[in-house]
């Protein structure tokens, strides 16, 4: 006996004609391969946030974080050298608005992909993020503002793009249910679409 999801969201039990809406069912393989996902990717946002704030030594060192003074936003924004918003990102690099909106949502949107809540609302804000991330890197630009290559290895498609589309598609097929808090979240939420 096997199960299909059905492009509603409910499960069909393949040749019984039976249905559940209490949320998709997987074997044990899916349903491991969805949580490790969901988490590894929920793991690259929460971790930037979180180095951001603290300075642990990857890509922000101690003395350049957010709690010595130093904003999470301007180092990154305030380099931008390529595409159309240029001037933009230079002018809310460093913000204090930014630098909020910016750490909260890195923190926000890896909490909630690892734990498995609040998936659809936390992928659209990872998806957004991501989005305004690839326009400030701008893979279209073969050559920056310097006359320098931009190292870009592919025009279109880069890894902002792949984690931005994870992150849907991980709360298209409802993974914070495998393995994550989406059971107990579902209830909490009442249902309401958004936050699921």
């Amino acid at each position: 006996m096997t199960t299909q999801l059905s492009p509603d969201g409910s499960t069909r039990v393949a040749g019984t004609g039976t249905s559940s809406s209490d949320g998709p069912r997987w074997g044990s393989g899916t349903k491991a391969l969805l949580a490790l996902t969901r988490v590894a990717l929920g793991s690259v946002f929460l971790w930037a946030g979180i180095d951001k704030v603290f300075g642990l030594g990857y890509s922000t060192a101690h003395d350049k974080s957010w709690l010595n003074g130093n904003s999470p936003t301007k180092g990154f924004l305030s380099h931008v050298s390529v595409g159309p918003l240029q001037s933009l990102f230079h002018s809310i690099a460093g913000t204090w608005w930014a630098d909020w909106l910016f750490v909260l949502g890195l923190i926000g949107i890896g909490a909630a992909l690892v734990l498995g809540v609040a998936m659809r609302f936390a992928a659209i804000c990872g998806a957004l993020l991501m989005f305004m991330m690839w326009l400030a890197e701008f893979p279209l630009d073969k050559i920056n503002s310097a006359g320098e290559p931009t190292g870009s290895t592919h025009p279109l498609v880069d890894y902002h793009i792949i984690y931005g589309l994870s992150a849907l598609a991980l709360a298209a097929v409802g993974a914070g249910r495998a393995f994550g808090l989406g059971d107990l979240w579902a209830r909490v939420t009442k249902g309401n679409k958004l936050l699921q």
